[in-house]
C-alpha cells in the first residue's frame, strides 16, 4: 500500500507532515477565560508529554486571554474558533501558533482575506476541521453524514484558502464511527497533500474511547496518514496523552520511553504475574529511554520468547530468573523479583 506523503507545515517549533515525527495533541476542558486554570491544565499536559495544546475561544475575552496563557506555557497553542473572524484576528495578534477555523463559515470573502492576511504575516497555519455532525446542509441532503460528504466539505474549505494563495493548511475530518473515520481519511488523502490531524470524535469514556481511538488512529497511521493525533476522551485531558504515545510506540513511529512485554499468565505461572507487571509498569513511568522490559510468567515464555527484551524476568516456583537479551543473569526469590529487576533496569536507563 502506498504511504501518504504530505507537504510540511510548521507549528511552533515543530515541522508537521512529510517525514517528520507524528506529534501528540490534546485540548483543554477549562474555561479559556480563566487563565490560571487553563495554564495549570496545559502545564499538566506538558508534564505528561503533550506536544501541542488546543483551547476553545468562544468570545473576545477568551481571545484576549491567549497571550497571557502563551507566556506561561512551553508548547504550541492552537485556538479553536467558530464563525467569528474577529476572534481569529485577535488570537493571531495574541501569538497563537495555529488557528482552527473553517473559512467557509466565517462570512464574506473580505473576512476570510483578513484572517489569511494576518496568518500569512505571522506565518501561522490554519487547520480546517470538519465534523460529520455539522456538515453543510446541501451536502447533508446529497450524501447524508458520510465520509464522501465530509471530504467534499473539506475540499470546499481548502479551495477557499488556496484561491487566496494560502497553503499553510492542516485538515481533519472527524467521525465517531470507526469505519467512517478510516474511509474518510483514506478518501481525503487521495485528494490533497496537506498534513492531516487524526482523531475519533465523541469516542466516549477512557475504556471504550481508548479502544476506538487506537483502532481508528492506528490503522491510518500504519498507512502513513496523520501528522498529529489526539486521543479524544470524556476524561481529564491528561489521560489522553499516554495512550497516544502508546499507539505511536506500538507502530514503531516514535521512540517514546519503555515498552513492556508481558504474558497473560496461565496454569504454569507460580508468581503473581499481574501484580508484578503493574508494579513494573508504574516504575517505568518516569523513564524516557526506549528500553524493552519483559515480565513473563514461566520459562516457556521467557527468556526465549522475550529474548529481544533489554531486561526481563521469567517466573518459576516462587522465584524468578532475571535475564538480559535472552541470557539469564541471576535467579531470585519471588519477594525480591521486583527490587532486583528494578536494579537491572536502572543500570540501562
Amino acid at each position: 500500500m502506498k504511504k501518504y506523503k504530505s507537504r510540511v507545515v510548521k507549528v511552533g517549533p515543530y515541522l508537521l507532515g512529510g517525514d517528520n515525527p507524528v506529534r501528540v495533541q490534546s485540548m483543554t476542558n477549562t474555561d479559556t477565560r480563566d487563565v490560571g486554570a487553563t495554564v495549570k491544565q496545559i502545564l499538566a499536559l506538558e508534564k505528561a508529554g503533550c506536544e501541542i495544546a488546543r483551547v476553545a475561544v468562544p468570545d473576545m475575552i477568551a481571545a484576549k486571554a491567549v497571550g497571557k496563557i502563551k507566556k506561561r506555557i512551553h508548547i504550541p497553542l492552537v485556538v479553536d474558533i467558530h464563525f467569528d473572524y474577529k476572534l481569529a484576528l485577535e488570537c493571531v495578534a495574541q501569538g497563537a501558533d495555529k488557528i482552527r477555523i473553517n473559512p467557509g463559515n466565517i462570512g464574506s470573502r473580505e473576512k476570510v482575506e483578513a484572517v489569511v492576511k494576518a496568518c500569512k504575516a505571522k506565518k501561522i497555519p490554519i487547520r480546517i476541521g470538519i465534523n460529520a455532525g455539522s456538515l453543510e446542509k446541501d451536502l447533508q441532503e446529497k450524501y447524508g453524514p458520510t465520509p464522501k460528504a465530509a471530504v467534499e466539505s473539506a475540499l470546499r474549505h481548502v479551495k477557499i484558502l488556496e484561491d487566496l494563495k494560502f497553503h499553510d493548511i492542516l485538515v481533519s475530518i472527524k467521525f465517531s464511527d470507526i469505519p467512517q473515520t478510516i474511509e474518510g481519511y483514506r478518501l481525503l488523502s487521495k485528494k490533497i497533500n496537506y498534513p492531516l490531524h487524526l482523531g475519533v470524535t465523541h469516542a466516549g469514556t477512557s475504556y471504550m474511547g481508548i479502544i476506538k481511538n487506537s483502532i481508528g488512529i492506528g490503522i491510518l497511521l500504519n498507512e502513513g496518514i496523520g501528522a498529529t493525533i489526539r486521543v479524544s476522551l470524556t476524561a481529564d485531558p491528561v489521560k489522553e496523552v499516554r495512550p497516544a504515545f502508546e499507539i505511536l510506540k506500538a507502530l514503531k513511529l516514535r521512540e517514546c520511553g519503555p515498552e513492556i512485554i508481558s504474558c497473560p499468565g496461565c496454569g504454569r505461572t507460580e508468581i503473581n504475574i499481574i501484580g508484578l507487571t503493574k508494579k513494573v509498569e508504574k516504575a517505568l513511568l518516569g523513564i524516557k529511554k526506549p528500553i524493552k522490559v519483559a515480565v513473563m510468567g514461566c520459562v516457556v515464555n521467557g527468556p526465549g520468547e522475550a529474548r529481544e527484551a533489554d531486561i526481563g524476568v521469567a517466573g518459576g516456583k516462587k522465584m524468578g530468573a532475571i535475564f538480559a537479551r535472552g541470557k539469564v543473569i541471576k535467579s531470585v526469590p519471588e519477594n525480591k523479583i521486583f527490587s532486583e529487576l528494578l536494579k537491572e533496569i536502572e543500570k540501562i536507563s
